[in-house]
């Protein structure tokens, strides 16, 4: 009986501490983001700098790809005189992201990605009438789009990753422009 327990607890032993299975089928994940729009915030373009803010519900597919469901918030400022407006949009987003590289130990995960987007712009919460008495044109108005997006999964446990990503809105409907480049990080929780 000792020689059983010697070789049950020598094996243990050398074989190490076993890895959880990584983007299998089914798995699904929150993620919150958050970022840059449209250039990096210093104190000389402080009045043309913007910001994110996301939740997304991600679901993998075969061969680690996913599907991602969720919504948005963007708002970026324009400068005027010495004040900025706001420009806000609130999106909604679906779109399909597919497992480019990954290391050896299931560790990085780089990810390109296209989503389909439709919400709704608002310029200066809708006052049409600035401080100074001049008007604005530009209209609340529905836009609707697409985004590319290039994406890294870093694992920190077996159900908390990093997110870092890069994308390009391209949306139409709005007055304020049809691009906007967005820099951000993140976190991932697998359900």
């Amino acid at each position: 009986m000792r020689k059983f327990l010697f070789f049950v607890v020598a094996s243990l032993a050398l074989v190490g501490q076993a890895n959880a299975q990584r983007c299998l089928p089914r798995m699904r994940g929150i993620q919150l983001t958050t970022g840059m729009v449209d250039g990096l915030y210093n104190y000389a373009n402080q009045k043309e700098t913007g910001y994110y803010f996301s939740t997304t519900l991600s679901t993998y597919t075969i061969g680690g790809n996913k599907w991602l469901f969720g919504g948005e918030y963007l708002q970026k400022y324009n400068p005027y005189k010495d004040t900025r407006i706001p420009t806000t949009q609130f999106t909604t987003e679906g779109g399909y992201y597919i497992h480019v590289l990954s290391d050896a130990n299931k560790i990085f995960f780089l990810y390109l990605g296209g989503s389909a987007l439709a919400g709704y712009e608002t310029v200066n919460w809708g006052e049409k009438v600035l401080l100074d008495g001049s008007r604005l044109t530009n209209e609340d108005a529905f836009i609707y789009g697409g985004a590319i997006s290039l994406e890294l999964e870093s694992y920190l446990s077996d159900r908390i990753l990093l997110l870092l990503h890069t994308r390009e809105r391209c949306l139409w409907g709005g007055s304020t422009g049809h691009f906007h480049t967005q820099v951000g990080a993140g976190i991932k929780f697998i359900l």
